[in-house]
């Protein structure tokens, strides 16, 4: 979201100050924004250094692009050519080796180009994240020792998520290598809308009508394998226990006596089956739902991004480059200084402040409800007679 490598770099020598004055620091008393900024001095760090990275990949430097890994893949088609940024250019070589060409920039196509690469990249980290989160969930029942979240939980929101989103983010692949002009949004409605229909122009690769029936059947498949197997055998594992039969034990959160013993997700002394069954359902339907809208809101990187590019371009724009078109001076040193405080507390203090609480919210929301639950544990007062006993 913060992919300017010329803010990137302000703001690791400020983390750089703060760390390297760290112990001068924490001995003296801070205002309330030097507190906030010296106790995430780590964070601006980290900050900074993947503002580098994502600049480096937008080929921003305070807006302004340079040839930094060699020259443009495009060159002016006549050496008369007078405008070498809107009409006739030419490919004349291999793509830019690494981030976007700075050929684009002041083009005509430069934000519909611009904005098809961040929403793409964005939905590709979007589906990776969540997948990630997918696979914490597995240790986590590993963990606990909870055959029935893997057989119940895991693998068909694998499934169900792979099958839609994971083929989404396939089909964005193919598209750049091939350089193909499929629509996918095309492609992904008429999946759900006619199946079977004829592709067309939007055909990627062989099968691909096949292979999209199959994933939309396993999609909906999945939805009740998440719902229905998990309440129905915990329900019979109750009853079996209850009636002194023996059976091999399938680990799950809600039924195993010894894998959270405190724990508040515990359900063993009532066994209420309609409750399990809607928190279950709850569950299904929250991850199904989920699934569009936390990818959906991944597009918070696209946005963010595009509007911190278009923020320091017209920052540069409209006050450096304007300022330094006059040739009084007194003008250019206003120039200078209006620019520089807007790029201070604006685009490195209130944008870098937007971006992290954006990020932060995408990891808490879109990335964590895949693993975490945050039941906490049974709360247990102290007292001098259960001390006694746990001694004993």
């Amino acid at each position: 979201m913060f992919g300017d490598w010329g803010h990137g770099i302000c703001l690791l020598l400020g983390a750089c100050v703060l760390i390297l004055r760290e112990k001068k620091l924490s001995s003296q008393k801070l205002g309330s924004f030097m507190e906030m900024a010296f106790g995430g001095r780590y964070v601006i760090l980290l900050m900074a250094l993947f503002s580098i990275y994502c600049g480096l990949i937008y080929n921003e430097f305070f807006s302004v692009p340079f040839h930094i890994f060699g020259k443009s893949a495009y060159e002016c088609r006549e050496k008369t050519c007078s405008d070498a940024h809107t009409a006739g250019l030419i490919k004349v070589r291999d793509p830019y080796p690494f981030g976007v060409d700075p050929s684009w920039r002041g083009s005509r196509s430069e934000l519909p180009f611009l904005n098809s690469l961040k929403m793409k990249m964005s939905i590709l980290m979007g589906v990776t994240q969540m997948n990630l989160g997918i696979v914490l969930s597995y240790f986590d029942a590993k963990f606990h020792g909870n055959a029935l979240d893997i057989r119940y939980q895991f693998i068909p929101q694998m499934i169900f998520l792979n099958s839609l989103f994971g083929y989404l983010a396939l089909l964005i692949l193919i598209k750049w290598c091939t350089g193909s002009q499929a629509d996918l949004y095309h492609v992904m409605i008429y999946m759900f809308l006619d199946p079977s229909g004829n592709l067309g122009e939007n055909q990627l690769f062989w099968g691909q009508k096949e292979l999209q029936i199959l994933l939309l059947l396993m999609a909906i498949v999945a939805v009740p394998w998440m719902l229905f197997p998990k309440p129905f055998i915990l329900k019979k594992l109750h009853k079996e226990r209850f009636q002194g039969h023996t059976y091999r034990f399938l680990g799950t959160s809600e039924m195993d006596p010894d894998s959270e013993p405190d724990s508040a997700r515990s359900r063993h002394d009532d066994f209420n089956f309609s409750e399990v069954f809607v928190h279950q359902m709850i569950h299904s339907i929250e991850f199904v739902l989920g699934a569009v809208s936390n990818t959906a809101s991944y597009l918070r990187l696209w946005a963010l991004s595009l509007a911190h590019s278009e923020l320091s371009t017209v920052f540069y724009e409209k006050l450096l480059v304007l300022a330094w078109g006059y040739d009084n001076l007194v003008v250019k040193l206003v120039g200078l200084v209006i620019f520089s405080f807007a790029t201070a507390f604006i685009l490195l203090g209130m944008e870098s402040l937007s971006a992290f609480l954006h990020a932060l919210r995408l990891h808490w929301v879109e990335f964590m409800n895949k693993f975490y639950h945050g039941d906490g544990y049974k709360f247990r007062p102290f007292s001098f007679a259960l001390l006694a006993d746990d001694e004993d």
